[in-house]
């Protein structure tokens, strides 16, 4: 039995709370976090078994697809995704400064934990629609090799999903711009 995340993403909140009750139903799954985010969305983030968070993702998805922006399944993801969104990191390594941002929730999510999956870096911060008009975006830090490398894989998981907005990398970022990010 494989441990996985899943989420849904939908444009309304009542299309949103319709989903995880059918998501409820459909799988014996435990709910993360479902709420509101920016501008009205309603976003569900669930963990189980992998066969009963892809079952619950596929009821989801069928069920009111006009509604939906966007769903994943993540089998085995990466241990910093969930400090990285509730701002509990704590960050060494600050010799350059990765940012990716995305125009939805759940291509940042994959995004990043393709990004951490994809060399040795650390997530500081996923912000998730919130306050960002239903954009997100991701900070990680590291080496600048190794953050390059996690942001150019991060690019393309948002790419393949046509979310992809924008990146930079910062090499040796100042001491006062650290102060402000972690």
């Amino acid at each position: 039995m494989s441990k996985a995340i899943g989420m849904v993403e939908y444009k309304t909140v009542s299309a949103g709370v319709k989903a995880a009750d059918t998501i409820i139903k459909t799988a014996e799954v435990n709910i993360l976090e479902a709420q509101t985010v920016c501008p009205g969305k309603y976003i569900l983030i669930f963990e189980g078994d992998i066969s009963g968070v892809s079952a619950a993702i596929d009821s989801a998805k069928s069920l009111l697809p006009e509604q939906l922006i966007g769903s994943f399944v993540l089998g085995n993801p990466h241990e910093g995704i969930f400090p990285a969104i509730y701002g509990a990191c704590e960050v060494t390594d600050l010799r350059s400064l990765g940012i990716l941002e995305t125009y939805d929730v759940a291509s940042m999510i994959v995004a990043a934990d393709e990004a951490a999956k994809t060399a040795e870096v650390e997530l500081i911060e996923l912000r998730l629609a919130r306050g960002m008009c239903g954009k997100s975006y991701l900070f990680l830090a590291g080496e600048v090799a190794a953050v390059t490398a996690a942001i150019e894989r991060a690019k393309g998981a948002a790419g393949d999903r046509g979310m992809y907005l924008d990146s930079s990398i910062i090499a040796n970022p100042d001491k006062k711009l650290w102060e402000t990010i972690v």
